[in-house]
């Protein structure tokens, strides 16, 4: 159904002033600073915060919606957040002038499914816990089915001509998107069997461990050969979002043999693998149940990004093996030191600060910039290509200004070196 006159309005306008945006010569300077910082040759730090887990009652990204139509009101949630990213948040992410929409692809799950616990308080944070429905490898292996995938061709593209009717004239919509966040399986293993039981199967059960890594490996591989082969990939070497928090912004994808209009094989492709839930492990243990699959899968894309909040310096000297390998996480209680001088400039390192910084009562500007300095002079002793990434906050104390605040420290700081 067209929409009403409003709100049709009121979309357009506000799609007219992302285009304005986009034109804006901050973001051609952002882009080839990330496209520099991503080839190994920056040109300076890049800074980056994020704002979708915040959860205090009023988000520094959520207006008040005015759109009453379901379509419209969501089409105005997304331009209003790029608009609020560029105006009032200013870190380094690029507007581009298009609108992306994504192909509506399901999956089944695996046979077995964990039952999920959850207290709710009516707090922010809830707690939760699950019962998983493999407790011995050898006896309910049989539970595990590979998933079956499916996508509505019919239903993306209707969606993406409801869309096209309404600003495709003011910003081109493409499929653009991914399906997955990490490919890294302990999370699924974990749903599946439980935390404690995957440290312990290591000495327990070791040939069963391995035999689900190797299905989740194989799995997730099918799912993702399966996207290639349907057409569905798309490139994700622009504003797209990659690894644990970063842009995609390369001069090393798609390979050559992409062919401009066409769909992306995997091996256009930046991947994110991690093993947080693997923390508590040795690196030992993880070069033998977990780094061989994550090194299988590596091998099929064009780039890799490395963790998300595991400390990686324990590991490193397995991580360094995969293929591909481009840019890795430096978590809060990852060794700044040691991983700068293992580093060096041969890797991308993607800094993300302690989101306490600007989330307890006191924002306590001294001990940010502080904290900032540490990375930024480590960084540079090393030449290391660096990112900043302020991510997972859940609270601003009810100080939305905290999150753009920090972003202007750390330009500050970086202006400095």
């Amino acid at each position: 159904m067209p929409l009403e006159s409003t709100d049709r309005t009121l979309v357009r306008d506000l799609a007219q002033r992302v285009l304005e945006r986009a034109h804006d010569p901050l973001n051609a300077e952002r882009r080839a600073a990330w496209l520099d910082v991503h080839s190994g040759v920056p040109r300076r730090p890049m800074i980056l915060a994020e704002w979708g887990g915040v959860r205090d009652p009023r988000p520094p990204f959520a207006p008040a919606l005015v759109c009453t139509d379901p379509l419209a009101r969501g089409l105005e949630a997304g331009l209003r957040q790029q608009l609020w990213v560029f105006e009032e948040l200013r870190d380094d992410h690029v507007i581009e002038p298009f609108f992306n929409v994504n192909w509506a692809v399901s999956t089944s799950g695996y046979g077995a499914e964990k039952t999920s616990h959850e207290v709710n308080d009516g707090g922010i944070l809830n707690a939760r816990s699950w019962e998983a429905p493999i407790t011995d490898i050898a006896r309910d292996f049989q539970l595990l089915k590979p998933r079956a995938f499916s996508v509505n061709r019919e239903g993306t593209r209707a969606y993406q001509e409801q869309v096209a009717a309404v600003l495709g004239d003011i910003l081109p919509v493409r499929c653009r998107g991914g399906f997955w966040w990490t490919l890294g399986m302990t999370n699924p293993a974990i749903d599946l069997i439980g935390l404690e039981p995957l440290m312990l199967f290591m000495y327990d059960d070791p040939a069963g461990l391995h035999r689900l890594m190797r299905f989740l490996c194989d799995d997730h591989l099918a799912f993702a050969r399966w996207l290639q082969t349907e057409g569905l990939l798309s490139l994700n070497h622009e504003n797209d979002y990659i690894g644990s928090g970063s842009m995609g912004y390369t001069r090393d994808l798609p390979s050559p043999a992409w062919r401009p209009g066409g769909p992306a094989a995997l091996c256009d492709q930046w991947v994110l693998l991690e093993s947080q839930e693997t923390v508590g492990v040795s690196p030992t243990q993880f070069a033998e149940f977990i780094f061989p699959y994550q090194h299988e899968i590596a091998r099929e894309f064009g780039l890799v990004y490395y963790g998300c909040c595991e400390p990686v310096h324990t590991r490193w000297e397995v991580v360094r093996r995969l293929p591909n390998l481009r840019a890795v996480s430096v978590a809060p209680l990852c060794s700044q030191e040691i991983m700068a001088e293992a580093m060096g400039r041969d890797y991308v390192f993607s800094r993300k600060p302690n989101p306490t910084l600007i989330s307890t009562t006191r924002f306590d500007e001294a001990a940010i910039r502080a904290d900032l300095r540490l990375t930024l002079d480590l960084t540079a002793r090393h030449g290391c290509p660096t990112e900043i990434i302020m991510k997972d906050v859940h609270t601003l104390h009810n100080e939305p200004g905290r999150l753009a605040r920090w972003v202007q420290l750390a330009r500050e700081e970086a202006a400095r070196d």
